[in-house]
């Protein structure tokens, strides 16, 4: 843990962001979470936010105290200038300049800016996200190259040192399942199973071994693809504990 330094998560309550979230309880003494609320078709993550967050803390109350304050922004704007699959009903695809349509131009960039503003009133000097380069879907906002870029910009914005913490970059999905098993063991991902929320279509009907989705869609593909991965290879404990950022046993 760095007791020095506070940390806020871009949380949407989604697997990666629960993780991340994990993540940076372990790590940091203190510990507070933004999200966004851009009129995404999927916006049932949003009320799974606040049970996720309860759930970490009534699981793990070594955690608990570590939890701070919770923010919800309001980014409609930003739905109402997108055109894609993620802000309006459409069929998911893949568009001509080689990416799928659900890449929403900028948002990245803007939840970093925002989170950047919320953390300079707050006097928090860490953000993390779930961003990751192994199964990124294409994003370009989501290259570790573009988001090195960000913190020294935005640094410089602020006039004061921030850092972005993506402690999934390198990983695949299945070795996010066993990421957060390393953090929370079982407990953390039954959690993740029955509380987040990753599906594009917003479906919390379809229960699955993996979690709530259509089963169809691109995230859920990816995740039951990675939970398949992490069972078939017997639920290993994340060996490579350099790349977790956890000490070793």
């Amino acid at each position: 843990m760095t007791p020095a330094r506070r940390a806020l998560v871009l949380f949407s309550g989604g697997q990666d962001s629960t993780a991340c979230l994990a993540w940076a309880l372990e790590h940091f003494a203190h510990v507070e979470t933004i999200g966004f609320d851009y009129g995404q078709r999927h916006a049932v993550e949003l009320a799974c936010r606040t049970t996720v967050r309860q759930a970490l803390a009534d699981t793990f109350p070594d955690w608990a105290p570590r939890l701070g304050d919770d923010h919800l922004l309001d980014l409609s704007l930003l739905g109402q200038i997108s055109d894609t699959a993620l802000t309006s009903t459409r069929a998911l695809e893949m568009t001509q300049a080689g990416l799928p349509n659900t890449f929403v131009p900028g948002r990245n960039l803007l939840f970093f800016t925002f989170a950047a503003t919320v953390a300079y009133r707050r006097g928090l000097d860490v953000l993390v996200g779930g961003m990751c380069e192994t199964d990124f879907s294409g994003y370009p906002d989501c290259r570790d190259n573009t988001l090195k870029a960000l913190q020294v910009a935005l640094s410089l914005g602020v006039d004061t040192k921030l850092t972005i913490e993506t402690p999934l970059m390198w990983l695949d999905k299945a070795q996010t399942w066993a990421f957060s098993a390393a953090l929370g063991g079982e407990a953390l991902n039954a959690l993740i199973v029955e509380h987040t929320h990753t599906c594009y279509l917003g479906d919390r009907a379809q229960r699955h071994a993996w979690g709530y989705g259509c089963g169809q869609c691109p995230a859920c593909a990816l995740r039951r693809r990675g939970y398949k991965g992490w069972r078939a290879a017997g639920e290993p404990a994340f060996a490579d504990t350099d790349r977790l950022g956890l000490e070793a046993p």
